[in-house]
């Protein structure tokens, strides 16, 4: 996969999916399942088949597959969204969270448009491409998560790498976020880092990021996130 320019309207856009993301779609399998984990989709994201049915966003809708049959819905407001999938707009659904997504008015009009909403489809795609790439290159001693999408940071991300030694991070995609207008790639410690090597860039977390400028402009997007992935892994090592 390859990412395209960003539309202007992207951080608009991401903001609100978020909201739906978060207070919506991942309530809809927790309800049934506990768990909240979501994934890229076609054209969008949402949840793997949980009780014989997919919630998802495709492009600009809501779409509901259940037993053969697909329903789809304009977005219009989180609560409506949440019914939509089958559960009731509860802003404190799951209480554990470190850091949850504050709320926004639940019967606020939403506008997304289908431009921003395939851009951030393209980032979640490209973000579980690599992210996967990245996996396969786990030695016999470390532990590999599999790639999610969790909904409280509404990032893409795997966990990897020995924790009794000191080098298991996560790797993962974001979106972007209050400190980084756009998406990036980023490497995030579990242990403290050491910040006299270069790579560990990023002054807002434990760890390194790549901006989505510098994917965005590469000739090779691929090899430039994955190159930037492994280097993270190997300063661990």
């Amino acid at each position: 996969m390859r990412v395209r320019p960003l539309p202007d309207d992207f951080q608009f856009a991401r903001d609100q999916l978020h909201q739906i993301a978060f207070y919506a779609i991942a309530p809809a399998r927790y309800a049934v399942e506990e768990k909240m984990g979501l994934q890229a989709t076609p054209e969008g994201f949402g949840t793997p088949e949980y009780d014989g049915r997919v919630s998802r966003v495709e492009r600009n809708l809501l779409v509901h597959e259940q037993g053969g049959n697909v329903a789809t819905q304009t977005i219009t407001t989180v609560r409506s969204a949440a019914e939509f999938f089958g559960v009731g707009y509860d802003a404190g659904w799951f209480t554990d969270f470190r850091d949850p997504l504050p709320a926004m008015d639940p019967d606020g009009p939403l506008k997304v448009g289908e431009a921003p909403a395939l851009a951030l489809a393209d980032w979640f795609g490209f973000g579980f491409e690599v992210l996967e790439q990245l996996a396969g290159h786990g030695g016999d001693d470390d532990d590999v998560s599999a790639a999610q999408l969790w909904p409280e940071h509404f990032d893409a991300a795997i966990e990897m790498g020995s924790q009794d030694r000191g080098r298991r991070a996560v790797y993962g995609a974001s979106p972007g976020d209050p400190e980084h207008l756009e998406p990036y790639l980023y490497v995030s410690g579990w242990s403290e880092v050491d910040r006299s090597n270069p790579f560990w860039n990023d002054r807002h977390f434990n760890g390194a990021s790549l901006p989505f400028t510098t994917i965005l402009e590469a000739d090779d997007q691929n090899r430039v996130a994955l190159d930037f992935l492994l280097t993270g892994y190997q300063a661990l090592h």
